[in-house]
């Protein structure tokens, strides 16, 4: 009973959709559509997807096109709903956060569908 119940809770823990890792080495915090993840500071949920006009991989295009997503921001102070777009810091509490990556690459063979796409934020602040 005791290792059906270990077996529950192991279950229960690893569906939570909030991760709080430690730091990757590269500094950037990942997370798909609906996952809340922890970005040195903030807490971000990627929400929906709104535009990703980016060029496909393997032309050359007049514009790069852009990336960007509704999220919800958690702080200590409670969350708001902010417009981020990827490569432009927006001001948060006390520094900045930045969309600084999304994978796959626009009409990759890997891009099927929005819950292949990845979301990669950095907070720069809070000294």
């Amino acid at each position: 009973m005791r290792k059906l119940f270990l077996l529950a809770a192991c279950a229960a823990l690893s569906a939570c959709a909030t991760t709080k890792d430690a730091a990757p080495e590269d500094g950037i915090a990942r997370a798909r559509l609906g996952e809340k993840v922890y970005v040195d500071g903030p807490q971000v949920t990627p929400l929906a997807l709104l535009e990703d006009s980016r060029c496909p991989t393997g032309l050359q295009c007049v514009w790069a096109g852009r990336v960007r997503i509704k999220a919800r921001i958690d702080l200590g102070s409670g969350s708001e709903e902010r417009e981020l777009t990827l490569g432009k810091p927006v001001h948060v509490a006390d520094g900045n956060l930045e969309l600084v990556e999304v994978t796959p690459p626009r009409n990759s063979e890997a891009a099927g569908s929005l819950r292949d796409y990845r979301f990669g934020f950095r907070f720069m602040g809070g000294f």
